[in-house]
C-alpha cells in the first residue's frame, strides 16, 4: 500500500492501544514471576557462571517481579554494562548498544544495572509497539494495528522483550528505521537502521530491506543513489563497533570471531530444518518448542507477504534463513524462537489471519498468552529455552 495515499498517521495515536497490549503483558510476566519463580530443580550447569556476573536469588519470592528475567544472556548484558568488554572472553560477540544505553541510564541514583536494564528493556518494547501501531496504520490501517500490537505483545517468547536483552531495543530501532524510509526521511532511517545494527548482527538484514525500499521509491520517480547510499549506511552501526575493538584492544575481528563461542556451525537452511524436524521427531521436548514457535513465525511471514510491501517480507525472509544457516548441530534451532520475537511482520500475518477469522482473535490471543505464560515459567526456571 502506498503510504502517500493514507492519512498520515501519528506516532502518539497508537499510545492508548499500545499501553493496554503492553501492561497487559507485563502484568502476566509478573504473575509467573512471582508464582511460579524458582519452583522447579535447577538443570545442570545453571544457572551460568561464564559471564562473569553474580547470578540473582535463586529462590522464591517477591524479588521475583524484577530478578525473575535475569537469565543466561542477560548477565554478559550487565556485566559489559558495568565493566566493559575484555579480550579474549567471549564479549565481544555481544554488540554494544543496549550495554551502552544500560549504563548511561544505570548512572542515575538509585537504579543499579538491573534496574537500568529493566527500564531501557521495557521502556524500548513499549516504543516498539507505539512504532509498529504507526506503521502498521500506515500498511493496514488502524484495525490492523490494534490486533498487530496484541499479537506482538503476547507472542509466545514475547517475554524475551520484557527481559534484560538487547530484542527490545533492536526492535523498537528496526521497527523505526522502517518507519522513517517509508515516509522518505532516509537520513533518520539509517540512524535507526545503524542503532539497529549496533544491538544484534542481525541489524545488517537491514541494509538489503532499505536498499530494496530505496528501488521502490524509483520507480514512484525519486532518486535512488542517495536512498541507496542511507540504506548502506546503516553499515555504520557493526563498522563503528568493528573500530572500537581494533583501537581499544588492537582486535579488529574480535566481534566477529566471538560468534565461534557459540559452535555454530554453517549450514543449509532446509538441511537445517530438516535437522530440526528428525530430532523433533525423536526427542521431542525442546525441540518440538523449537520447531512450533518457528513455525508460527514463519506462517505469520508468509500470511503478510501477499499484503504489504517487498521490503519488509525480505527483511522476515532474512531474519528466518540467516540464522538458519548458522546452526548449533545437536539442536538446531536453539534461540530462534527468540529471535521470531522481533521478527514483526509475521505480527502482520497474524492480524490479517484474524481479520479474515481464520482462527478468530479471541483463539490467537488465548493460544498466543497460553504460549507465552508456559515459556516464560520455563525460561525464568532456567531451563534450556534462551
Amino acid at each position: 500500500m502506498n503510504p502517500a495515499t493514507q492519512a498520515d498517521p501519528r506516532i502518539r495515536d497508537g499510545l492508548r492501544e499500545s499501553l493496554w497490549a503492553f501492561g497487559g503483558a507485563r502484568l502476566l510476566l509478573f504473575v509467573i514471576s512471582v508464582a511460579g519463580g524458582g519452583s522447579l530443580v535447577l538443570p545442570p550447569g545453571q544457572p551460568p557462571t561464564d559471564a562473569g556476573f553474580p547470578a540473582p536469588n535463586l529462590l522464591p519470592g517477591w524479588h521475583m517481579l524484577f530478578t525473575a528475567t535475569q537469565r543466561q544472556d542477560a548477565a554478559w548484558f550487565l556485566r559489559i554494562a558495568t565493566t566493559g568488554y575484555t579480550p579474549g572472553d567471549g564479549s565481544a560477540a555481544f554488540f554494544p548498544l543496549y550495554p551502552l544505553t544500560v549504563r548511561l541510564v544505570g548512572a542515575l541514583p538509585g537504579i543499579g544495572p538491573l534496574g537500568a536494564a529493566l527500564i531501557v528493556s521495557n521502556g524500548a518494547f513499549l516504543g516498539a509497539l507505539i512504532m509498529v501501531h504507526a506503521l502498521t496504520r500506515l500498511e493496514l490501517g488502524r484495525e490492523a494495528a490494534r490486533r498487530t500490537v496484541l499479537f506482538g505483545a503476547f507472542f509466545p517468547t514475547a517475554f524475551f522483550l520484557l527481559a534484560p536483552y538487547t530484542e527490545p531495543l533492536f526492535l523498537l530501532l528496526s521497527i523505526s528505521a522502517f518507519w522513517f524510509a517509508r515516509r522518505d526521511r532516509w537520513l533518520l532511517a539509517m540512524l535507526a537502521g545503524a542503532g539497529a545494527a549496533a544491538t544484534r548482527n542481525l541489524g545488517a538484514l537491514l541494509i538489503v530491506a532499505l536498499a530494496v525500499e530505496a528501488v521502490s521509491q524509483r520507480r514512484r520517480g525519486r532518486p535512488l543513489l542517495p536512498r541507496v547510499g542511507a540504506a548502506f549506511g546503516v553499515a555504520l552501526g557493526p563498522l563503528c563497533y568493528l573500530v572500537f575493538w581494533q583501537v581499544r584492544f588492537g582486535e579488529f575481528w574480535a566481534p566477529l570471531d566471538a560468534q565461534r563461542n557459540w559452535q555454530r556451525e554453517p549450514t543449509f537452511p532446509l538441511t537445517a530444518v530438516w535437522h530440526a524436524l528428525t530430532l523433533t521427531w525423536r526427542y521431542q521436548t525442546w525441540w518440538l518448542i523449537d520447531v512450533i514457535v518457528v513455525g508460527i513465525a514463519i506462517a505469520g511471514v508468509l500470511v503478510a507477504a501477499f499484503r504489504v510491501p517487498l521490503t519488509y517480507t525480505v527483511y522476515a525472509g532474512m531474519s528466518v534463513l540467516i540464522p538458519l544457516t548458522f546452526t548449533y548441530d545437536q539442536r538446531p534451532l536453539t534461540s530462534m524462537p527468540r529471535f521470531m520475537a522481533v521478527v514483526f511482520p509475521a505480527w502482520w500475518g497474524f492480524a490479517i489471519a484474524a481479520e479474515r477469522r481464520r482462527p478468530p482473535e479471541a483463539a490467537f490471543l488465548v493460544a498466543f498468552a497460553g504460549g507465552f505464560a508456559l515459556l516464560a515459567y520455563l525460561f525464568i526456571n532456567w531451563q534450556p529455552f534462551f
